[in-house]
This record gives C-alpha cells, sequence and structure tokens, in this order.
C-alpha cells in the first residue's frame, strides 16, 4: 500500500510540478514581505520614538520660553505649515525661488510619467490635479512605449550583436557568452549610474553623504522614489549658482538611467539561464492550443533554433575536374550495362 501511496505521489508531483513550484513562488515572496517588515520594523521604529520625544521636548521648552505665545495659536501654526509642507511649500531659505517654473514643472512630469513621484512636488489646485489625472491617464502609456522601443533598439546594440559576433568569432557557448556580458555590462552600469554620480552628489549636495547620495540615485532609478531626499531642495544661491541647469541635468540622468536599468532587465531576462528559471514555474500544453496557435509556436520555435546551435561545419565541394570524372565513369558503367543487357537479348 504504501509502495503505491508513494507511486502515486511520485506521479502527483511529476504531473504538477510548475504549480507546486509556483505556489512554492508565491509563499517564499509573502515569507519574503514579511521578513521585510520585520526587520523594517524592529530597526525604523525606535528611531521614530527617539524622532517623536524630541519633538514633544522641543514644543515644550519653546513654550517654556515663550510664556506670551499661546498654544493652540501654536498648534493651528504648526497644523498649517505642515500641511503646506506636504505640498511642497516652505518658508524655510530663500523663499524666492518657485516650485512651478517651466525646469521644476519639467522634472515633475519626467517623474509623473515615469511613475518614479517623489511627491515633494504635487499640484496645488484642483484644476492642476485633474490636469494630472488625464495628462497621467495618457502619457503613461506613451511613456511605456517610447521607453519599450528605445530599449528594444538599444539591445540590439548592446546586447545581441556582441553576443552574436563573440559567439562566431570565439566558438564560445551561447549560454556562458550571455552570462559573461550581462555579468561586465551590470558592473560598467553600476560604475555609471551609481557609483560615479553619487560622488557627484557628494559634492553638489553639501548635507549628503555617499550612503545618502547612493541611496537617491538607487532609489530613482528603480522608480521606488520616496521622496526623502531630493536633489536641489536647497534654495542657496552661494553653493547652486545655477539652480535650473542643475535640475535640468538631473532630469536628464534620470531618464537615461532609466533606460539603462530597463536595458538591463531586458538582458537578464534574455539570459539562457533565466528562461529555465522561469519555466520551472509555469508549463505550457501546446497540444491543448488551436492548430493556428500551435503553428506559429513551432514556426518561432524553428527560427530561434539557429540562434542557439553551433554553425554546421561546411560541406567540401568537390571541385570540376572531380565532376567530370565521376560523370564519365557512371556513364561508361551504364554503357556497359546497356552493352551486356543487349548481348544477352541476341
Amino acid at each position: 500500500m504504501s509502495c503505491g501511496t508513494n507511486e502515486w505521489c511520485a506521479r502527483f508531483v511529476e504531473r504538477h510540478r510548475s504549480a507546486l513550484n509556483f505556489a512554492a513562488l508565491v509563499l517564499g515572496y509573502i515569507l519574503y514581505l514579511i521578513v521585510g517588515a520585520g526587520i523594517f520594523s524592529a530597526v525604523e521604529l525606535p528611531y521614530e520614538k527617539e524622532l517623536r520625544q524630541e519633538l514633544r521636548d522641543a514644543r515644550r521648552d519653546f513654550l517654556n520660553d515663550s510664556p506670551c505665545v499661546d498654544e493652540e495659536r501654536l498648534e493651528k501654526l504648526l497644523a498649517r505649515v505642515l500641511e503646506a509642507s506636504n505640498y511642497g511649500v516652505t518658508v524655510h531659505g530663500n523663499d524666492s525661488d518657485q516650485n512651478w517654473d517651466f525646469v521644476s514643472s519639467l522634472f515633475f512630469t519626467s517623474t509623473v510619467l515615469t511613475t518614479t513621484g517623489y511627491g515633494h512636488t504635487v499640484p496645488l489646485s484642483d484644476e492642476g490635479k485633474a490636469f494630472c489625472v488625464f495628462y497621467s491617464l495618457f502619457g503613461i502609456p506613451v511613456t511605456l512605449l517610447f521607453l519599450s522601443a528605445v530599449v528594444q533598439r538599444l539591445m540590439v546594440l548592446v546586447t545581441r550583436r556582441p553576443i552574436t559576433y563573440f559567439h562566431r568569432r570565439w566558438a564560445m557557448s551561447k549560454s556562458l557568452l550571455s552570462f559573461i556580458h550581462a555579468f561586465c555590462l551590470g558592473i560598467f552600469l553600476t560604475l555609471a549610474l551609481l557609483v560615479i554620480p553619487s560622488w557627484i552628489f557628494v559634492t553638489t549636495e553639501k548635507d549628503w553623504n555617499f550612503l545618502e547620495s547612493l541611496y537617491f540615485c538607487f532609489i530613482s532609478l528603480t522608480t521606488i522614489g520616496l521622496g526623502d531626499y531630493v536633489p536641489g531642495s536647497t534654495h542657496s544661491k552661494d553653493e547652486r549658482p545655477h539652480p535650473h541647469l542643475y535640475r535640468l541635468g538631473i532630469t536628464v540622468y534620470l531618464l537615461v538611467g532609466l533606460i539603462c536599468v530597463l536595458v538591463m532587465l531586458e538582458t537578464c531576462c534574455e539570459l539562457p539561464q533565466m528562461r529555465r528559471l522561469r519555466q520551472r514555474f509555469y508549463h505550457e500544453h501546446i497540444h491543448e492550443l488551436d492548430p493556428e496557435t500551435t503553428t506559429i509556436i513551432d514556426r518561432d520555435q524553428l527560427a530561434e533554433e539557429p540562434r542557439y546551435t553551433a554553425d554546421p561545419l561546411p560541406t567540401i565541394i568537390p571541385s570540376v575536374s572531380d565532376q567530370a570524372a565521376s560523370l564519365r565513369k557512371d556513364s561508361g558503367l551504364a554503357y556497359t550495362a546497356a552493352n551486356g543487357a543487349n548481348g544477352k537479348l541476341r
């Protein structure tokens, strides 16, 4: 009985292997979320409590030092300041700089359409909120189309052609060559998009250290966009004489960096190792599809096979003299056979 049960379990696992792998992936991802939430809570909660206590102490000290200040009016003032700060409007520093000039608005539209959304500047009016909805409704799909077209063109130049060239030149396995290419490309983009810009931000943003600059670059290029660090938020003319040019340069960096990140992700997705890994979580039964779809899949598979197989060895082409000698030999045999047949008939 146990032997039959084991055989049934083995057949069940083999038949539903992809579904079981997918269920394990879902459970693993949920566990990853829970572990991350627990770690963030354990690390950040003490700092939050400490900061709240510092604010309470500062408020109490201010009221003790200023007995003429009404506590209720102070609370209203703080609430109004916090509300304005949530909209990106502060009275700290030089308030002559505007959040909605053309360059700042261009930076805002780029963060909205790329779904980065720092949240440091948001529309103030109802008209602006309504326009933001319709602008994003059409702009985000167009942005995705634009990024997809640019990435596919760059993939040909950056990934597919180099791999094909070195595969033919060195006769290396495309699987190994693709992995080496992705590894080198990842190192190059890490230096060009994270390390070097982080050092630049350290010199331009006086309040940032290297970790904070690296944190901003990573959060921005991955379109997370928490908004706790935004370059150009200080309005000192002495530290930054050309704030609009600086903000424009950051906009270009974010757009180009996002395209490079998408190229890197597409390169990793095309790795044969990643394809085999993805196939563990889904299984497509081709015989269950309609005949037209099955024919298309078969044609695609036949078209893709030469890309992953080595070039066949060239066949030896005989010379003209060898071909002529072979023809003479064949004709002579035919003539002899014909004479022999005639002789027998006689």
